[in-house]
């Protein structure tokens, strides 16, 4: 609903003479101008009124204004109209006067731009002020004064004040009317540049006798609808004599003086001459009421017509004064001339800098040629003086393009790194090609938001460290430290345990990790035997999204403690019967009798063995090696020797505290068996009976209870069997051979025992089962005995026929 014409003009970008030495870099135009509108409203509308649908008469979209943040782009404090982007409007937004917008000048408009982002575009709008008549034509002065001497010829002129009015065109000033009188007539003129005035002619002959004062009314009326009019009162004095006026050398004077002239600079003189003689000849000179200098910036002195400056002007308001000296005589005669001062332009204004966008944040990972800010340099200087270059001082990663009419871009030249450099500053220095030159200077503070760009860092390649067995579950093994140059939640380090077997097991099941001190823990308890060492992998993972995470290898070694205390190997210690190594009464010093093996699982010095004899029968005749454990006799073994000797024997660790274990050897002192059977009966009721044993005989006398009742049903079915078959045979008349089991002959009557068979039985701890395995022959210096040797004696017999190797040790 524009109230005015709409018009859409397609413009194009045209380069100033200034601007040909660069119009390569031109090529590189980040913005670009569409189109330029323009709306015709009256002055004087409502507040919120609309002026025009920017976005149909541009053809866009409400999104397009939205996401382009689309806004208002002017120079000026004031701002007339508002964009609405929710429905593409433009509304007014301040009182629009148009005589105080403009002034004079017609038609009277003012510019701005519509700028949007993403990309960038500038559309021009100009929105034309038209005039309503809201101002009544109005003079200067209260009454106009003449002295007019009785003896002005007719057809003098008289310049009458002109009237002002704010409003232009046909609101404006149209007619001057003078109320009716015999004398005077009204002339109406019209100025080069469309003002109007009016002269007042005589046209008949005054006579002050008759006459001596006139009252006359001037009205200046417009043409607007109402009409509007002003009125001033005409005093005429009429004097006598006179009859010459003054006149000007030159009808019109022109010139020109710097802006930054000051107070009393000479402008121009101009000058009038008349012809008549004494005062009446004395010309005086003043700014003609018809058309006076504005602003008051000139003055002129009245003898000698000299114009001179009043105030400082600036060319960038009004760059061309145009008025009328009036030259006076002393009989109130008149003539008038033009002064046309023109303003030279000086280099009086350094360039303004407007920041129109600036985005900081920014990010790090950001491509080079990202676009960070929009600005708009202006310099109101004209010509050489208003040529605006624009550079960035120091070394920040950011330089400026031209976009396109005084609108700079600041854009990115180089990567950024948030960890070498995350703010800097971004100075703008704007130098226009005045001599001297003027410079503005503005920085812009600019911070660079983080990415995730950089994976945890450990401090070492390898973690390596020991912890010594038998540990308590939660003790700290060691701590690994990752450090990630990012920063807030990019840069906080978890610490992951991966997954890896060790021994079949889990790692998990060995060590633990603070996920965020990377302190290791111990999960278990360490068994040096068991696990020596192991290798797992730590994972420092950041927090960002997606996370980057690095590996380091940690090593732990398990350092061996004194906890396993010596284990015999030989001789074996058993419950059920006794081992004895034989020595013969013959056997000389240093006789190897036996050696006791043992072991320790530990490592180091706390596996290194020594033996030592605790206790033994006879101190003097046996000894044993400290470090190998052999078991010989110091002296020549006599008759006088107990058959029967038994050593205790303990072997100790080297660890602090040290460990050991005992072991009894049983030695018998004798050349044949028979000689040590007596000695050895009641041997065995020293042993310490295994605490299963009650567990053992009780299964036994169960199963031998069980077998027997078997036996004796077999047996009564095998003779009844038998007694049911030799009667079929003794019906059925066949010959009967009887059946007779071998005998074996008794061959005890040698002094020689038979060959002995070792049965080796295995019970595992808390077991009821036992396991029984076929050996070989025994040693040739051990000997085995049951508790009781009666029984001993029995088998040896009952087993002579079989077994015949006469030197072969006995085992039962």
């Amino acid at each position: 609903m524009a109230f005015g014409l709409f018009q859409r003009v397609t413009s194009f970008f045209v380069p100033s003479v200034q601007a040909i030495s660069s119009c390569i870099f031109m090529m590189l135009i980040l913005i670009q101008v569409d189109a330029q509108i323009r709306y015709s409203i009256p002055e004087e509308m409502r507040k919120g009124s609309l002026i025009g649908n920017v976005a149909q008469d541009l053809g866009l979209d409400i999104k397009r204004l939205r996401s382009g943040r689309a806004r208002i782009v002017t120079g000026e404090n004031v701002q007339y109209a508002e964009l609405k982007t929710d429905k593409g409007t433009l509304v007014v937004n301040e009182r629009i006067d148009r005589e105080q917008l403009c002034g004079d000048v017609t038609p009277c408009s003012f510019t701005f731009e519509i700028l949007l982002e993403n990309p960038m575009e500038l559309h021009p709008v100009t929105i034309e002020v038209l005039d309503i008549n809201d101002n009544a034509p109005t003079f200067q002065s209260e009454q106009l004064d003449f002295e007019i001497g009785e003896t002005a010829i007719i057809g003098s002129r008289f310049d009458l004040e002109a009237a002002g009015d704010a409003d232009v065109g046909g609101n404006g000033l149209q007619n001057y009317i003078l109320t009716a009188n015999d004398n005077f007539v009204l002339k109406q003129h019209v100025n080069p540049d469309g003002t109007k005035y009016s002269v007042m002619v005589l046209q008949n002959s005054l006579d002050r006798e008759k006459e001596p004062r006139l009252n006359l009314k001037l009205v200046a009326v417009d043409g607007g609808t109402p009409q509007r009019s002003g009125t001033v009162n005409i005093n005429i004095v009429v004097l006598d004599v006179n009859d010459n006026a003054p006149v000007f050398n030159q009808s019109i004077y022109k010139t020109s003086v710097p802006e930054n002239s000051s107070k009393g600079t000479h402008v121009v003189t101009v000058n009038a001459s008349d012809i008549d003689m004494g005062a009446n000849g004395k010309v005086t000179y003043s700014f003609s009421k018809s058309k006076p200098p504005k602003g008051g910036y000139f003055n002129i002195d009245q003898i000698t017509g000299t114009i001179f400056v009043e105030k400082n002007m600036d060319y960038e308001k009004d760059n061309t004064f145009v008025f009328r000296v009036e030259a006076k005589d002393q009989g109130g005669l008149t003539d008038t001339c033009e002064v046309e001062i023109h303003i030279t332009d000086v280099n009086d204004n350094a360039p303004l800098i407007n920041l129109m966008s600036f985005t900081s944040p920014v990010s790090e990972d950001s491509p080079v040629g990202t676009t960070i800010g929009i600005i708009n340099v202006k310099d109101l200087d004209s010509n050489e003086n208003g040529l605006v270059r624009c550079t960035v001082e120091g070394n920040a990663p950011v330089e400026i393009k031209v976009s396109v009419r005084n609108y700079y871009a600041l854009v990115t030249n180089a990567p950024l790194d948030r960890e070498r450099l995350s703010e800097f500053n971004i100075t703008v220095i704007a130098s226009d090609s005045g001599k001297p030159s003027l410079s503005a200077t503005q920085m812009f503070h600019l911070k660079v938001s983080d990415v995730n760009d950089n994976s945890p860092v450990f401090s070492s390649t390898l973690y390596s460290t020991t912890i010594t067995e038998n540990n308590s579950p939660g003790f700290s093994v060691l701590s690994v430290v990752a450090k990630d140059p990012d920063e807030n939640q990019n840069a906080h380090v978890s610490y992951i345990l991966e997954e890896c077997d060790i021994g079949g097991s889990p790692v998990s099941g060995y060590i633990s990790v603070n996920s965020e001190n990377g302190v290791i823990s111990a999960a278990r308890s360490f068994d040096y035997e068991q696990t020596k060492e192991f290798v797992c992998v730590i994972k420092a993972q950041d927090g960002g999204s997606p996370p980057l995470s690095s590996n380091v290898t940690v090593k732990i070694l398990v350092q061996d403690q004194n906890d396993n205390a010596p284990q015999v190997l030989y001789p074996v210690q058993t419950g059920g019967s006794l081992v004895a190594e034989m020595v013969p009464r013959s056997a000389d010093v240093g006789y190897l009798v036996t050696k006791v093996v043992a072991v320790d699982v530990d490592s180091g010095q706390n596996a290194w063995l020594s033996y030592k004899l605790q206790k033994a029968a006879d101190r003097a005749l046996f000894e044993v090696g400290l470090q190998n454990g052999e078991i010989r006799t110091i002296r020549q073994v006599t008759d006088k020797d107990a058959v029967k000797q038994r050593l205790t024997v303990i072997v100790e660790d080297n660890g602090q505290p040290s460990r050991s274990a005992t072991v009894i050897v049983n030695v018998a002192v004798a050349d044949s068996f028979p000689e040590v059977l007596s000695e050895f009966t009641d041997f065995t009721h020293d042993k310490e009976y295994n605490d299963n044993l009650t567990f053992y005989l009780v299964l036994a006398l169960a199963v031998v209870s069980f077998l027997f009742i078997t036996c004796v049903v077999v047996i009564i079915s095998v003779k009844i069997y038998r007694w049911r078959q030799s009667r079929i045979l003794y019906h059925s008349n066949l010959p009967v051979i009887p059946y007779y089991p071998p005998r074996y002959s008794d061959t005890l009557g040698t002094a020689t025992l038979p060959h002995v068979y070792n049965y080796d039985t295995c019970r595992t701890t808390d077991s009821r089962k036992s396991d029984c395995k076929f050996g070989r022959a025994g040693s040739q210096n051990v000997l085995i005995m049951d508790p009781s040797s009666t029984g001993t004696m029995q088998r040896i017999q009952s087993e002579k026929s079989i077994l015949d190797e006469p030197d072969s040790p006995l085992e039962v």
